[in-house]
């Protein structure tokens, strides 16, 4: 049976009809893909106009916001960790401090900022990406490729569950501070936090082109006042500076094993953020964040720190809330503001990373298509996926209305972080070895040093667990769940549907045999392959009895790099036939393309790939497949609940007409039951 629709419905088939995947294609370079409308902020073009001070300085607001923020509740919450058994006393306020100073050191300056940031998928950095260049990289070994897959979903997996706590913990923080500036609307702090988070997700829909414009000014100004909040209680106690030396770590260790195994837990707060330096690169480029980092904020946030353990040792009971007790009573309302703002810009930032994450996975095919919206005519990396921003919003909201303070909220926080950290390290080992020709000593050395220090972190908050720190690996475990049940379910989709597709050799064969009416005009139809037929292009020569006097099936392949160039995005296929009408051409997207069909087939004219005017494509029809899809009894390959769930997620998937950004007055969906 076969139906035909307009294109204006959802469809239910995965992936819209077009089982996108990701593809063997060369890889790419920095250049965009000629589909695209604009230009991600990362390319070398945008650094040239923008100037070195420019890009450092828009990094800091980007960037920074989240590791900049941490002073806020690091070191309270190493204080008040299981009751307080870090005493503000000397030998703990140093042991602390050192241990701060060289996680800080060790995980963001020399892991993140000089070694992985090396490692890039041609500029782009992040889990995803990192995940990619590993399975390029290791495409001859059996298996090589799926073991990746995995770890790649499940860092994306703990970095939802970081985008989940993150804002709800930083701006709770911040506003935590009126209870020190202002003690008599104490009983505000959790409906003003929630204003503020709505008003958050409420202007997502508007982009962060206008806004992102005074984050760098505003992250600039915060690290300048925490930095000079330190530095007279440094004068001060100038001893303090002692913390500095790994004696003070190595002798805290031997002298309370226990207690520094439970205070790494809240230490690694200090590095909460570090992923973001490695996944935000594409955006900068290397060293605008590298000069940002040792330039401004490493230092600014040392002295703070500094500043916190002077003034504990000053006075013990400022343990409470060390970071607004450093500054006098006058200044903590105004740095209440200004710590807001600076936490909104770290909440944003994990947003925005959440989206663009969401829109890389969608590609590589481990979700289901989604709206995505772009929201800046410049900047390809700005866009809003309504279905995710509004998930995160009931997930923020959600475990703040039920933790009600960022001290309870911090307790949850590190195992998505350390989580994060230990993936992005076994990624590193099993990239550099081929792509740095690294001897085994100095893999050795690595992952002793890195993943010692993070598996450490790691071990010391899954103690965590029962006090909540199941909250991220509940979303992790949830997130990982939904990905492979889609990963899955699309194999067994397309196994399904190449029964019913047929042979486009022989379909072609028919048509010419048969001498089927050619009706005029172009029909473009996307499908994955060239072996079999367009389930739409077989229902229109059934129901309708003609074919196009043009037929050109498109597929649409999503590259494991972040951009594809001109010269490798489209390749013509032979099908046997040179006067037959109907072509067939490959188009590579890489992941962090916008794809856009009609914008790319008009580049494939100009370029010489279809012998057609673009003026001519422009009146293009498109034709959709579209399976009805359902569960059959007794199908393999997939649990029950796991293939409700996954047609499910099929039923919710995104318009593939918007996903392609099709014409929707030229574009007809047509095809027949899937069962899964």
């Amino acid at each position: 049976m076969t139906e035909t629709r307009a294109s204006s419905q959802s469809s239910d088939h995965p992936s819209g009809g077009h089982d996108s995947q990701p593809g063997d294609a060369g890889p790419g370079d920095d250049a965009t893909h000629p589909a695209k409308a604009s230009q991600r902020p990362g390319t070398r073009e945008a650094a040239g106009h923008r100037g070195k001070a420019g890009l450092a300085l828009a990094a800091l607001g980007v960037v920074f916001g989240d590791i900049g923020t941490s002073p806020l509740y690091s070191m309270r919450t190493v204080f008040s960790v299981d009751g307080g058994i870090v005493r503000p006393v000397p030998e703990d306020v140093y042991g602390v401090i050192s241990l701060l100073f060289w996680s800080i050191t060790i995980v963001v300056s020399i892991k993140y900022v000089l070694v992985l940031m090396r490692v890039d998928n041609h500029g782009e950095g992040g889990v995803m990406a990192l995940a990619a260049l590993a399975r390029r990289l290791h495409a001859n070994r059996p298996g090589g490729t799926t073991v990746f897959l995995v770890i790649g979903i499940v860092g994306v997996s703990l970095f939802y569950g970081d985008s989940v706590i993150t804002p709800a913990v930083s701006v709770l923080s911040a506003v935590e501070g009126l209870g020190t500036a202002a003690p008599s609307v104490e009983h505000l702090i959790v409906p003003i936090a929630a204003v503020i988070l709505i008003g958050l997700f409420i202007v997502q829909r508007f982009g962060t082109a206008k806004v992102g414009a005074s984050f760098g000014p505003v992250m600039m100004i915060w690290f300048i006042v925490i930095a000079v909040a330190g530095i007279p209680r440094i004068v001060e106690h100038p001893g303090v500076l002692q913390g500095l030396s790994p004696t003070w770590a190595i002798a805290f260790l031997f002298a309370h094993p226990f207690i520094t195994f439970i205070a790494m837990g809240a230490v690694v707060l200090a590095i909460t953020g570090a992923e973001a330096l490695y996944a935000d690169m594409g955006h900068f480029g290397r060293m605008p964040i590298l000069r940002a980092w040792f330039f401004v904020v490493f230092p600014a946030l040392v002295c703070n720190y500094l500043g916190q353990a002077a003034l504990v040792l000053e006075d013990p009971t400022a343990t409470k809330d060390p970071f607004f007790l450093l500054f006098p009573n006058w200044a903590q309302l105004p740095v209440v503001i200004l710590a807001t703002a600076a936490t909104v810009i770290a909440s944003q930032a994990v947003i925005s990373g959440a989206f663009s994450l969401t829109r890389q996975a969608v590609q590589l095919g481990l979700l289901p298509p989604l709206t995505i919206r772009q929201t800046s005519k410049r900047e390809g990396g700005q866009v809003y996926l309504p279905a995710v921003n509004l998930l995160l919003f009931i997930g923020v909201m959600a475990i703040m209305l039920a933790f009600r303070s960022s001290a309870a909220l911090a307790t949850a926080y590190g195992v998505s972080v350390t989580g994060a950290l230990v993936v992005d390290t076994l990624l590193l080992l099993v990239v550099v070895k081929p792509l740095w020709r690294w001897a085994t000593w100095k893999l050795v050395t690595v992952a002793v040093v890195f993943g010692g220090l993070e598996l450490t972190f790691l071990a010391g908050n899954l103690s965590k667990v029962l006090h909540g720190g199941w909250v991220p690996l509940l979303i992790a475990l949830a997130v990982i769940t939904l990905m492979t049940t889609w990963h899955r379910g699309r194999q067994l989709v397309q196994i399904e549907r190449r029964k019913r597709e047929g042979s486009l050799a022989e379909f072609i064969e028919t048509v010419n045999a048969d001498h089927i009416p050619r009706v005029p005009g172009i029909a473009v139809f996307p499908h994955p392959n060239k072996e079999t037929t367009p389930l739409a292009l077989r229902a229109n020569v059934e129901h309708n009895g003609v074919v196009h006097q043009r037929v050109i099936i498109v597929s649409v392949l999503t590259a494991n790099v972040p951009h594809v160039a001109l010269e490798e995005a489209f390749r013509r296929d032979e099908l046997g036939y040179d006067d037959d009408g109907i072509d067939h051409i490959t188009i590579t997207f890489g992941f962090s393309d916008d794809q856009d069909l009609p914008a790319a087939m008009r580049a494939a004219c100009a370029g010489g790939v279809i012998d057609l005017s673009q003026e001519d494509m422009s009146k293009a029809s498109y034709f959709i497949s579209r399976g009805a899809l359902r569960t059959g009894a007794g199908k393999g390959g997939m649990v029950s609940w796991r293939r409700k769930l996954f047609v499910a997620m099929a039923h919710n998937a995104a318009d593939p007409a918007a996903r392609f950004g099709l014409p929707l007055r030229r574009t007809v969906t047509m095809g027949s039951d899937v069962e899964v």
